[in-house]
């Protein structure tokens, strides 16, 4: 067990805007299609893949009509977009592993900006497989514990749901889970009245690059917040430890 969340200090914050969340919730209805699609049904007792998004929405606090929308437009109710599902790798100045998820309905507009986006930041754009072995699959499932649950006791209620790790931070709490166990330990921690944050797999970096002189945590920043405001980007993971916001002003 690990007494400090290190997954909010790799995590990119940015302000919850209302333009923001706007966008977050484009993003999520790109995945729910997908997950219709891929998965052969539009009911989530039928689709796993399509439950999980949901869940993830849910997280995001998506209203309940965009979520059955996105839905129905996968269906065939709405326009029938043909996305592709695309990952790139990459360095950000410093040589801060980067790894960038996409969806997108164009392929070679997609890589044309991201590949601009990396060298108008001073990064560089690799191979396939150029990053991804510093990173691992996981389950990561962040509990909100602003009500300061007694620690000990939320450890072993996520070790019992079938938990791998537990990170603890003031006001929330990182639960870790092998990709296959998921949704089980989500799906138990919801039953168990837990609050999410957020809920999904993704890359977790094995080590962390620290960066905190304040151009460097400037440069990597840059590329970061670029590729996140793309709107065919779907998550932008990385390996840099950065300072939190607060202690940046």
């Amino acid at each position: 067990m690990s007494g400090h969340n290190k997954w909010s200090t790799i995590k990119n914050k940015k302000a919850k805007t209302d333009a923001a969340k706007g966008k977050i919730f484009t993003k999520i209805g790109r995945e729910i299609v997908i997950a219709v699609k891929t998965g052969g049904s539009a009911d989530p007792a039928l689709n796993s893949k399509l439950k999980d998004v949901i869940a993830k929405a849910k997280a995001a606090n998506m209203p309940n009509d965009n979520i059955q929308r996105s839905i129905k437009k996968a269906a065939g109710e709405g326009d029938a977009t043909n996305y592709k599902e695309v990952t790139y790798e990459g360095y950000a100045p410093c040589g801060v592993a980067v790894i960038v998820e996409v969806v997108t309905d164009n392929l070679n507009r997609t890589a044309s900006e991201i590949r601009h986006i990396f060298d108008k930041c001073g990064g560089s754009l690799g191979a396939s497989g150029c990053v991804s072995w510093k990173f691992e699959r996981k389950g990561v499932i962040v509990i909100d514990n602003s009500k300061k649950l007694d620690e000990d006791e939320l450890m072993m209620l996520a070790l019992d749901c079938g938990a791998a790790d537990v990170e603890m931070d003031e006001d929330s709490a990182v639960i870790y889970t092998d990709p296959s166990d998921f949704s089980s330990v989500r799906d138990q921690l919801e039953a168990a009245g837990c609050t999410f944050l957020s809920a999904d797999r993704a890359m977790v970096p094995t080590t962390t690059v620290e960066i905190s002189d304040p151009e460097s945590v400037a440069k990597v920043t840059k590329l970061l917040d670029w590729l996140e405001d793309y709107d065919d980007v779907q998550e932008v993971y990385h390996d840099a430890d950065l300072p939190d916001e607060e202690e940046e002003e």
